[in-house]
């Protein structure tokens, strides 16, 4: 078992991020310089054979001129004569010209011959007949004759060498009087190309020797920050609800981007779960009393309140009052968890401010027509935000219904309507009990109630001010109350105005196709609902219009 698991840990062996990389940028420049060196040996090498062709064919052209003027024919003695005037003649030593007395010598005196004292150059003549008349340096190569003048390539490698051959014609007569022939040794060409191999090859190393410290070190500097991210990360796994976060970078690179994203990630995902812990803890405390209520006049019932009308009917009417108040409590509860999570499905829509306050503000009128309704609209023309309507008629119930339920003597709503150069702003003033300032920093959390006894004989569960707060936050504005005890209070919410461009252009567009279908679909004298026929309800229920403070 034991050689099974070390087994394992060999096959399962981590490479570092920083070897990674130092690997690859190795690997890379390894292959860009071994491509970068290929092609500047390439160049060099034939910008260097070039060179010697040119080279033999100088030498050929220079035996050419220098034999033509011998009309009658070439001899020995001509030719050495012509090649090298100063030269001692001597029998050339071995090969079948040392039969015809062909000359052998390696000084050259005419300035015109200079090019053919080169160490690395042979220079043979023939007669027309392939008679050696003159050989400068020992020609492996064999005589072959040549109507025109021709330079080859011959062998490969490092024994390649370069071969020159051409006629000679008499000046005078054009008559062919010989051959000649150069054999080019390229032992300078081979001597450079195998130091500049050896250059490139040491170089290459040198680079990729450099590239793999450099891309190493890079790396470890480079990735410097994950070390703290992954401690934070232990720390989290460690207490998930931990206030270790990953210390700002000061990089300005994607790494910091990436530790600021890790670290909403973090708030988020407390947040989250602070919310479901305060979610259970609420909904234990608020259901403690009706489920009580409910045990209670079951067991009044039990006992002997099953034989007494009377008993009967106020159990049954108490039950059903709790059950309904839990129903509501449950609904209210589903709508402000759907408030705390907007930008995941409704980062996109789109509402007609003015128009949806117009339609709340005539149907409040319409419901409660014991109320006097005013509304102050110093919108002059059509001003979008980026809402879900729903959701913005929906916060808008809450604050008139508040109003209404908190009115007193003076039953008088007033709802207004303006704008400034970024925001939206709707307020609702209502003058009836008013607001302790003691209680004004508390009135939009979760189950609170200024007056607890007679929120509940409302029919309040305390949630409708919290999830008017999270549908206005959640759309990146926000909501304010002013408030003073016996004159009534002052709700205002602000919303950013849409500036995009292609969201106001659909906008505009979705709200004519929406108008012109209302218009043309319903009879005269009807209101149309103003809703996108594309959009998905919010919910599975329709919004009660009595969601409480």
């Amino acid at each position: 078992m034991t050689d099974e698991n070390q087994t394992s840990t060999t096959q399962h062996k981590r490479w570092s991020l920083k070897w990674k990389w130092a690997l690859g940028t190795a690997i890379g420049t390894a292959l860009i310089f071994i491509c970068f060196s290929l092609l500047v040996y390439k160049s060099f090498t034939n910008l260097l054979i070039r060179q010697e062709q040119r080279d033999v064919a100088s030498a050929v052209s220079t035996i050419q001129q220098s034999l033509r003027t011998e009309s009658k024919g070439l001899t020995i003695k001509s030719v050495a004569a012509k090649l090298q005037p100063e030269a001692n003649i001597e029998p050339a030593d071995g090969m079948e010209s040392r039969k015809h007395g062909a000359l052998q010598t390696t000084i050259f005196s005419d300035s015109e011959l200079t090019a053919l004292s080169r160490t690395n150059l042979a220079v043979t003549v023939y007669d027309p007949e392939g008679i050696t008349l003159y050989i400068s340096r020992k020609d492996s190569h064999e005589f072959k004759k040549n109507a025109s003048r021709t330079i080859q390539m011959i062998g490969h490698g490092s024994d390649s060498e370069l071969v020159g051959r051409a006629p000679i014609h008499a000046a005078t007569n054009h008559k062919l009087i010989g051959y000649a022939q150069v054999t080019d040794s390229l032992a300078d060409y081979h001597n450079t190309t195998h130091n500049l191999m050896w250059i490139f090859i040491v170089m290459t190393l040198i680079a990729i020797f450099g590239a793999t410290l450099l891309g190493y070190f890079l790396a470890a500097f480079l990735l410097r920050p994950m070390k703290k991210i992954t401690k934070t990360i232990n720390a989290v796994n460690a207490d998930p609800q931990t206030d270790s976060r990953v210390p700002d970078l000061n990089r300005n690179d994607e790494l910091s981007d990436l530790a600021v994203l890790f670290n909403d990630m973090l708030d988020q995902m407390q947040r989250y779960i602070t919310q479901q812990q305060q979610f259970v803890e609420d909904v234990s405390h608020e259901l403690r009393t009706p489920v009580a209520i409910i045990q209670g006049h079951m067991e009044l019932l039990n006992r002997w309140g099953k034989d007494d009308p009377q008993v009967l009917a106020e159990s049954l009417s108490a039950s059903l009052s709790e059950t309904q108040r839990m129903q509501s409590l449950v609904q209210e509860m589903l709508d402000l968890s759907r408030a705390e999570q907007l930008e995941i499905n409704f980062s996109h829509e789109t509402t007609d401010i003015q128009k949806l306050v117009t339609q709340a503000f005539n149907d409040f009128k319409m419901i409660h027509p014991d109320f006097t309704f005013t509304f102050d609209d110093d919108v002059k023309k059509p001003v979008y935000a980026q809402i879900y309507r729903n959701h913005l008629e929906q916060i808008l119930i809450i604050l008139l219904d508040n109003a209404v339920k908190y009115s007193t003597k003076r039953q008088e709503i007033h709802l207004s309507l303006s704008t400034d150069i970024r925001y939206i702003e709707v307020a609702v003033q209502d003058f009836g009990e008013g607001i302790s300032k003691d209680n004004l920093d508390r009135v939009f959390n979760r189950f609170y109630r200024v007056d607890k006894a007679r929120s509940r004989d409302k029919g309040g569960n305390g949630l409708g001010l919290s999830i008017a707060q999270r549908l206005v936050e959640g759309y990146h504005g926000h909501i304010s109350v002013e408030s003073v005890v016996g004159q009534g209070s002052i709700f205002r919410f602000q919303l950013p105005i849409l500036k995009d461009p292609k969201l106001l252009a659909q906008a505009e567009a979705n709200t004519d196709a929406v108008e012109k279908i209302a218009k043309s679909e319903l009879p005269a004298g009807i209101r149309p609902a103003v809703k996108d026929p594309e959009e998905a309800p919010l919910d599975d229920h329709e919004h009660d219009s009595n969601l409480e403070k």
